[in-house]
């Protein structure tokens, strides 16, 4: 009987935090807002992007946010055209091709990312024949909504007890606690081991090379 195996993005698969932060950081700047600290920044990643600037920018002009997201996709090419910042975390690749390979796993992705972004980063790694589904807050309520997880299980029929979230953030966490599924946080990425704690991780690891592994334990392979 399949499995399913859902990823986020940022923070999970795709070492994003500098690129993020520093971005944000900038297109504020330029935009005359204050830059927050960078754990406030930190913690809006994995939310849709609309909402998470509302959280960072609240004195901006509700005109102004779509001329926020324009700079802000700007300097996020730019700066990956110049320094590559959206690479894989070291043995993602090895692992997704690990997890593609066996009959009784299926993979997902539930990303807070735009659909323009996930595309272009994971036909960039030439990721995208690996999974059986991408869901993005541009067709689905974003993050901690469990929207896309349900999505994601039913276009393969996989019952939440078999359905893994995999993500680094607790809006992840919370995602997958709200759809009923196993929630298994990493540390590689966005928030701290206590902040995925406290939003209901089942297991949290510290490896890439851990993953599978626990994948297998929450869904008692």
């Amino acid at each position: 009987m399949q499995k399913l195996v859902i990823f986020d993005l940022d923070g999970t698969l795709i070492d994003t935090v500098s690129l993020f932060i520093s971005s944000i950081s900038s297109v504020l700047e330029t935009m005359g807002q204050p830059v927050p600290e960078e754990r406030v920044i930190r913690s809006i990643s994995g939310l849709g992007f609309q909402i998470g600037l509302r959280r960072i920018a609240p004195g901006l002009e509700e005109s102004r946010i779509d001329e926020l997201i324009s700079l802000y996709q700007r300097e996020v090419l730019s700066r990956t055209k110049i320094s590559r910042q959206e690479e894989l975390f070291t043995g993602a690749l090895d692992t997704l091709h690990n997890l593609h390979g066996r009959d009784d796993f299926v993979m997902a992705v539930a990303t807070g990312k735009a659909a323009a972004s996930t595309n272009r980063v994971l036909d960039f790694h030439q990721l995208k024949g690996l999974f059986t589904s991408i869901h993005t807050p541009d067709t689905n309520l974003a993050k901690p909504n469990p929207d896309m997880v349900f999505n994601a299980m039913n276009i393969v029929d996989v019952a939440p007890e078999r359905t893994v979230m995999i993500g680094d953030t607790t809006h992840d966490m919370e995602m997958a606690r709200n759809a009923g599924v196993h929630a298994l946080g990493v540390t590689w990425g966005y928030h701290e081991p206590d902040e995925l704690e406290a939003a209901g991780a089942h297991l949290i690891i510290d490896e890439m090379d851990q993953l599978i592994g626990a994948i297998e334990q929450l869904n008692g392979a």
